[in-house]
């Protein structure tokens, strides 16, 4: 491929005349170490990487458009406006029911503090009536030793405590029982505020909310409604075209749908630029013999990307990253490449080599030369040089 290299036709032929060229007249061309591709060249669109959905906050009515389709937002640009007289209605009904259930609340925890005081009243009698219950059992124990009082009286009084005993054992167990009534209430009522506080700070969001702007910049590309129209919430109101990142729309012809799978590696090519990128979906359909396909770019911010730009695309058939190579150039032809001259202290000493991959771009050289080799390259050609195994370089 190269006019570097010679055929083995001429391998035989040795010129005996010594060979001098000019350094100056020459390209010095370093070996190096980076990836090389085998492209299959077609063609892309720039496009936004993604869309923006802006959704309306709060049902209402459009007011007035700022921004119309097609027009260039930055972010925190405001696109249009909402009526906001519904959503201010709702925030001071909203306020009036919070207000409501917290006086409810309030009204609660006073009937709770109230009826907590009763029942530790009523136990507190229960309790004053067992002891004075006992303290009498035990004066009758001691008139029973006189002969003052009856077995059957003091029976009587026994029965009496334990009647007591057991009344207060059920008291308490009914009093447990309201005071985890009394808290639940309270707890609802507390749950019930927290629903109404959410729900208030929600609807004051969404009045913030009601002039509509952009989340970043990009161009609006509709509006779903228009001004007095009513919308409800959640419904998307925008679409902006998210310009921080762009993909490429790509197709290629159908019978080169083996090379294009996703994941396959591939360049976007233009103004001497060459972006990195692999391939991510490919559409099943294809229309008018041609295969879509869209490549995800690893630099997807570059500065030089406009919307609808049509660039080139390499898409790798073969692909290595670490490869030994050289850049082409256009003293290289066609042919393939079997010889390299290499430059060392002052010589050009013909080397044999093999290739591997090559494109426009660079050769991949797969032996014969090492990382850091430098080959030199006689500008006018190199029919000077042929069949010389050495050739002398002159500074």
């Amino acid at each position: 491929m190269l006019g570097l290299f010679f055929s083995l036709s001429f391998l035989a032929q040795c010129t005996t005349t010594p060979i001098v060229i000019d350094k100056k007249q020459c390209l010095l061309i370093k070996v190096e170490k980076g990836q090389v591709m085998d492209p299959l060249k077609t063609t892309g669109t720039v496009e936004p990487e993604s869309e923006v959905l802006v959704r309306c906050p709060y049902a209402g009515t459009i007011k007035k458009i700022i921004k119309e389709p097609g027009s260039s937002v930055q972010s925190g640009d405001v696109i249009l406006e909402l009526d906001d007289q519904q959503i201010r209605a709702d925030i001071e009904n909203t306020r009036d029911q919070l207000a409501l259930k917290k006086n409810s609340l309030e009204k609660n925890n006073l009937a709770e503090t109230s009826t907590k005081i009763d029942l530790k009243y009523s136990e507190d009698v229960k309790k004053l009536n067992i002891t004075s219950l006992k303290s009498q059992l035990s004066d009758e124990q001691q008139l029973l030793e006189v002969g003052g009082i009856s077995p059957a009286k003091i029976e009587k009084t026994k029965q009496e405590i334990a009647l007591a005993e057991k009344e207060l054992q059920t008291m308490k167990e009914k009093n447990a029982i309201r005071n985890k009534q009394l808290k639940a209430e309270e707890e609802g009522l507390l749950l019930g505020i927290q629903m109404q506080e959410k729900e208030l700070n929600e609807k004051l969001q969404a009045l913030d909310q009601m002039n509509v702007k952009a989340h970043s910049a990009g161009v609006v590309l509709s509006i779903a409604n228009k001004p007095g129209e009513k919308v409800s919430k959640d419904q998307v109101l925008v679409k902006i075209s998210d310009l921080s990142s762009f993909k490429v729309s790509g197709s290629a012809e159908e019978k080169l749908a083996d090379f294009i799978k996703t994941g396959t590696s591939a360049f976007a090519v233009f103004e001497d630029i060459k972006l990195y990128g692999h391939i991510g979906i490919v559409s099943p359909v294809i229309e008018n013999g041609k295969i879509s396909f869209n490549v995800h770019l690893e630099e997807n911010g570059h500065p030089k990307f406009i919307p609808h730009q049509n660039i080139e695309l390499w898409i790798a058939k073969r692909y290595k990253e670490n490869a030994l190579r050289i850049k082409n150039i256009p003293q290289f032809d066609k042919g393939k490449i079997e010889y390299l001259y290499l430059y060392k202290e002052g010589k050009a000493i013909k080397t044999k080599i093999s290739t591997g991959i090559i494109n426009p771009d660079q050769i991949e050289i797969s032996s014969g030369v090492s990382e850091g080799d430098v080959i030199i390259v006689p500008m006018a050609g190199y029919h000077q040089m042929r069949n010389a195994t050495e050739v002398t370089v002159i500074e």
